[in-house]
């Protein structure tokens, strides 16, 4: 891989992780425009989110050293939990699926779809992070791991779940991007180890940079999507899902 492949792919995970518009989906898309292929891109795919997950980290620093912070951590443990063990269970099948693009199309539209009518299906409460239950915590994490999926959106998902439980859509916007931390961590750091024989110097050097250049991006993407959302909520994103999902199945099959 190129320094211009790694900037591209770099810039369009931190741009993407946070916004409903799946990051994986979209790495998948300019891996395959790009062709780049092999065991060590699927593991720069996952591995690269470490810079998208120490941004929101430096952003909202504050809110992990809190009064409260054994009940914030109990929530975010509590909605890990369905994703941690489903990705355990169904690792191999996991992995096939990140083998196969014309998903990434096909949930890109269908999600799109989806996020075009969220605004109308999905009336967001008045709960906040520290006010919702563990057991809305819970149910965010089950809905998480739908976007286990490529093409899905984890972010999507999450939103959604939150939204559901009657979070605001500031609330349900933001503890999306704090279970993001542990979801994200425990998929990238269990994807280096496990292919840890098989990474080069250069690989772990792509992965590196890719990082450093996700965090900047990613800073600007979560500041945007914050904005974005509580003026103009989702449908926005669900068109620009269903044009690209159909640009990209467009190119897959010509």
């Amino acid at each position: 891989m190129t320094f211009i492949e790694n900037l591209i792919l770099a810039v369009v995970e931190g741009l993407t992780e946070y916004l409903p518009v799946s990051s994986t989906g979209h790495l998948m898309m300019f891996q395959q425009w790009m062709g780049l292929h092999g065991t060590e891109m699927d593991t720069y795919i996952i591995s690269v989110q470490f810079g998208a997950i120490l941004a929101v980290v430096v952003l909202y620093w504050k809110r992990f050293f809190q009064a409260n912070w054994i009940s914030f951590y109990t929530k975010l443990i509590v909605g890990f939990i369905p994703a941690a063990i489903l990705g355990f269970l169904f690792d191999d099948y996991l992995e096939a699926l990140l083998q196969t693009p014309v998903i990434v199309g096909i949930m890109l539209i269908l999600v799109g779809i989806f996020l075009v009518y969220m605004d109308k299906w999905l009336k967001p409460g008045e709960k906040t992070v520290d006010s919702m239950s563990l057991k809305d915590a819970f149910v965010v994490g089950i809905v998480q791991t739908i976007a286990m999926i490529p093409g899905t959106s984890r972010s999507a998902a999450t939103i959604a779940g939150a939204l559901g439980c009657k979070l605001s859509k500031k609330a349900a916007t933001e503890f999306s991007f704090f279970l993001a931390i542990p979801t994200l961590s425990a998929a990238a750091g269990y994807k280096l180890l496990k292919n840890w024989d098989t990474l080069s110097a250069n690989n772990l050097s792509d992965i590196a940079i890719g990082n450093i250049i996700s965090f900047f991006t990613a800073i600007l993407a979560v500041k945007f999507f914050i904005g974005i959302v509580q003026k103009q909520g989702f449908k926005f994103f669900g068109i620009y899902r269903i044009v690209i999902g159909s640009i990209f199945l467009i190119t897959l099959f010509i």
